[in-house]
């Protein structure tokens, strides 16, 4: 590490910023770009970060945890999936987040900082312009553009309640609170593209992508002997989200075009659906077209056992449809699986395309089934080739993709702001 960066670190110690997050996310907090970059590295320069979350678990009262160095405000939760106790949790939380009122005239925060809410972040815009505090927006995924979308394509499951909550979301997101924020940190330089191109000026955003704890990772996946997987049998796998917009029944006839070529060649999907009728509709394509065998449900797994998984397949694939809901994403399975040391196969999503191109860990075709099973095949038929591309992969992501310099970007930018210092 080079001495500019020491002293930047030093310095930042010695002058922490105290910041309230109210996020989207849920207590525990589970997504890396919270409980790593926020919990564990801007938590252990100094930082004091509290949080209003909502519980992940059923949950009838609220209560105060520690957390990060800090403390959490746990809302009360109903995880009941009918579209009554759907709302019913939403307002739970709702109310629960007005307490950011009490918690900002305290005067203890440099700032207010919502991620992914939109009501909320309503209530934390007033609340830090009546105690002359900063007020921040974390824009992670283009959320009323997705419920928009899945009103429009049949996927949502309440397609009227979906395209309401699109359209309000949009304004309250484009016209109220983003011309209004001190500042907005956003996933992808794609989405910050996005999202100047409603009025917002370039200065005011930051791309923060997504990236991977570096400290603890298993050794070089290449060479990781089978226990999971069985040995000489040729695989790839996917390792993320199953549901219906992801668009996975693509996987599943690029499959078919592997096994036109390696009759043994199986996929391997980890993760799961919101819906369990997105992932009963892949089942239903995989037996229509005669794929049970080839496909393997693994589920939603601890994150060690999925890591093994991920490191014993000979090739992983991160499929993301061509969308603007998904052109503007950071994709975390991709950055996992470099820091896996496996080669990959992407199709051309914007920063897919520049992490594959960047680092050599890979391929990146369009979005086209023969394409897609015709590099799957080259890599499964070159384990040589598959050792170099998962090595730089690997090595690209510790000196670029790990959450200590990642960190150093978001503090930086939160020091300025909490200075009040223009960008």
């Amino acid at each position: 590490m080079n001495a500019a960066v020491d002293s930047f670190r030093v310095s930042a110690r010695s002058r922490p910023f105290r910041l309230l997050v109210v996020s989207s996310d849920t207590y525990p907090p589970q997504r890396v770009d919270v409980s790593v970059l926020f919990g564990e590295e801007l938590a252990g320069r100094g930082h004091r970060i509290d949080w209003i979350l909502q519980s992940e678990a059923e949950c009838r009262r609220g209560y105060v945890a520690d957390w990060g160095g800090g403390r959490v405000w746990v809302a009360p939760a109903d995880r009941g999936n009918s579209l009554f106790r759907r709302i019913r949790k939403h307002v739970m939380g709702i109310v629960h987040d007005a307490r950011l009122f009490g918690l900002m005239r305290t005067g203890q925060y440099d700032a207010i900082e919502v991620k992914d809410k939109f009501l909320t972040a309503v209530l934390a815009l007033i609340a830090a312009r009546r105690n002359r505090k900063r007020f921040i927006y974390w824009l992670s995924f283009p959320l009323p553009e997705f419920y928009l979308a899945r009103a429009r394509d049949g996927t949502a499951p309440y397609p009227l309640l979906y395209r309401i909550r699109g359209a309000v979301f949009q304004f309250l997101l484009y016209r109220l609170l983003l011309p209004r924020a001190d500042h907005i940190f956003v996933q992808s330089e794609q989405m910050r593209r996005d999202v100047a191109a409603h009025g917002i000026a370039l200065a005011r955003l930051t791309a923060v992508p997504m990236g991977v704890r570096t400290g603890n990772l298993p050794q070089h996946g290449a060479s990781t002997p089978r226990q999971l997987i069985a040995p000489g049998e040729p695989c790839f796998l996917y390792l993320g989200s199953l549901n219906k917009e992801r668009r996975l029944d693509f996987l599943l006839r690029v499959l078919a075009r592997v096994r036109a070529e390696i009759p043994a060649a199986r996929l391997y999907l980890i993760g799961k659906a919101e819906l369990a009728e997105d992932e009963a509709f892949l089942l239903a394509e995989a037996r229509r077209n005669g794929l049970e065998g080839a496909l393997v449900f693994k589920g939603q797994l601890p994150q060690a056992e999925a890591f093994r998984y991920v490191q014993e397949a000979d090739v992983c694939v991160s499929p993301f449809y061509p969308s603007f809901v998904l052109n503007s994403t950071s994709p975390t399975k991709l950055v996992e699986y470099m820091a896996l040391g496996k080669a990959v196969v992407g199709n051309t999503h914007p920063e897919q395309k520049l992490l594959i191109e960047e680092s050599g860990c890979g391929y990146c075709v369009p979005w086209q089934e023969q394409a897609f099973a015709d590099a799957i095949v080259r890599l499964l038929r070159a384990p040589d080739l598959v050792r170099a591309m998962g090595e730089r992969g690997r090595q690209y992501v510790l000196e670029h993709r790990g959450y200590a310099r990642i960190a150093d970007l978001v503090e930086h930018e939160m020091l300025r702001i909490a200075a009040g210092n223009p960008p």
